[in-house]
């Protein structure tokens, strides 16, 4: 008997391992909200990404110039295509446009109901502008009740409960509540506008909240960051929970995972630097390796490296030409500070997770900052009275009966609080910019005491060969991989706390020598 043709293996069927998640949406060509977003939120949660797209829009990082809807029918071919070959696990719906595709995608989903259906009801734009026209918005009330989940914003939900924008969360709340209990579905309320101080620890907080039709609330907190780049913020929240909530056990569970990794990807999206506007999130930080921190952090304070090795301070340093008054005061503020200093190495030491960093660091702590500070008290003993200055006040107090400057307070306080959080990562990249920009003006200046001819000629030769040694150098590098290292295997919060640090320090660093400048007499 001859076999007959053999029947078509099923293509869509229902036990595939990987989610399959629709976004019906509007496409952002610069890829940072819609579909576009959608699908890399998708892609990020290991979901496989369709989509079919409801409008056309001309937009960048700062802003939209035109939105184009094609014709409903064409919407419909794309839902039927999709529909007719692949079961579709999870929806995620954003921007329609007007009644005619709404009126298309609920008789899709009432004909093809998936599973798990989330709705980002996009109405109204960053800058406040009403995306939908009346007709739209009735239109779209209707559609409400045949989602699982509804992620408006503050404003949007305002507008859906007919009622101003929340003031505060508890506010929100509540509104989220109302829309709850009259479309019959869950409100996710979103708190990244309403964040507010955490009185007990001082953080900021940007707390959802998941409201069920019952009334019921899961609070959802987590730290707010502080990012221009909220491009596709709320596609992409929404569309990471349509794809987290086939591989999680409730709604509430894919909405803190969501969150969670929202938080990343804020956190992450400095280093995407796509646009001048508001930038997209980094849908990717979990997956993409991070380039090497130092590099990384080396080039973001570049204007802080100019305005240090041009400033006055450094500029008569350099030449010579430095009144040993501003010197002596910079010294005596200097051994304040590096005692300070040195009990932050060993901070940094007893946070270190690995015997090399325990033992950099502690050595560190009591050898090498030991050999400066007796730098330091020899130079203060120093007398000077042929120094270059043209008139030479009293000498200053010594370090041990001196008083901490602002600048040298506040240096220290910032130190202490990066070191005294438990968190090495952010310790360490807090302790790295003094040894590296100490060794790159000691190198810069060190071509200047050979046109001196020799090390006894220049007034500041000794301070200069002590951060111009290779020594000193060899020690800095060896800090740099330390932190780079932490940074390897660092959250991308912690990553964000590291940054932070690091710049903070660049900062106080310039102020530092830039204090040597605001005494009398200062001729430069």
């Amino acid at each position: 008997m001859t076999p007959g043709p053999a029947a078509p293996l099923p293509t869509g069927g229902s036990a595939s391992p990987i989610v399959r998640a629709l976004s019906i949406a509007g496409s952002d060509p610069s890829g940072g909200a819609g579909i576009q977003a959608d699908l890399k939120s998708f892609a990020a949660q290991g979901a496989y990404g369709m989509a079919a797209i409801a409008s056309l829009t001309a937009q960048n990082t700062r802003g939209v110039r035109v939105v184009h809807s094609p014709p409903a029918d064409f919407l419909l071919a794309q839902l039927e295509a999709i529909s007719d070959d692949i079961v579709v696990d999870t929806v995620k719906i954003g921007m329609l446009g007007n009644a005619e595709n709404i009126a298309v995608v609920a008789d899709w989903l009432e004909r093809h109901r998936p599973e798990f259906v989330v709705l980002d009801p996009v109405m109204i734009a960053t800058s406040g502008d009403r995306l939908l026209d009346a007709d739209a918005e009735r239109a779209l009330q209707a559609l409400l009740p045949l989602a699982d989940v509804l992620t408006p914003n503050v404003d949007e939900l305002a507008v859906l409960v007919d009622d101003s924008a929340a003031p505060d969360l508890e506010a929100a709340i509540e509104q989220g509540r109302r829309l709850a209990a009259a479309a019959g579905t869950r409100v996710l309320v979103k708190g990244g506008h309403l964040a507010r101080l955490d009185e007990p620890d001082g953080a900021v907080v940007a707390t959802d909240a998941l409201v069920a039709p019952d009334g019921a609330v899961v609070l959802l907190p987590g730290p707010f960051i502080r990012t221009k780049n909220t491009h596709g913020t709320g596609c992409s929240l929404s569309s990471a929970l349509a794809a987290l909530r086939p591989q999680r056990d409730s709604w509430a569970q894919a909405a803190a995972d969501a969150k969670v990794w929202l938080t990343g990807a804020l956190a992450g999206s400095d280093l995407l630097r796509v646009g001048s506007g508001a930038g997209p999130v980094h849908h990717f930080h979990e997956l993409w390796p991070a380039p090497r921190f130092s590099a990384e952090m080396w080039e973001r304070i570049s204007p802080i490296r100019e305005a240090i090795t041009t400033m006055p301070f450094i500029q008569a340093l350099s030449d010579g030409s430095l009144p040993w008054p501003n010197f002596s005061f910079y010294l005596t503020q200097d051994a304040l500070y590096l005692r300070e200093y040195a009990r932050s190495l060993a901070r940094v030491a007893a946070l270190a997770p690995d015997q090399d960093a325990q033992v950099f660091f502690a050595q560190a702590s009591a050898g090498a900052l030991e050999a400066e500070l007796s730098l330091h008290r020899s130079l203060l003993a120093d007398d000077r009275s042929s120094a270059p200055a043209p008139a030479v006040p009293p000498k200053r107090p010594c370090a041990a009966t001196a008083l901490a400057s602002p600048v040298t307070a506040g240096y220290t306080d910032h130190l202490n609080r990066a070191c005294a959080g438990g968190d090495y990562p952010e310790a360490v990249a807090a302790v790295l910019p003094c040894f590296w920009l100490y060794q790159h003006i000691g190198e810069l200046l060190a071509g200047r005491v050979a046109q001196w001819g020799g090390t006894g000629a220049h007034p500041y030769a000794a301070w200069i060969d002590t951060y111009g040694d290779p020594a000193f150098a060899e020690l800095t590098e060896q800090a740099i991989a330390l932190t780079d290292r932490a940074a390897a295997t660092a959250s991308v919060l912690q990553r964000t706390a590291m940054a932070a640090a690091f710049e903070r320090s660049s900062q106080y660093e310039w102020m530092f020598f830039a204090q040597g400048t605001d005494l009398p007499d200062w001729p430069v």
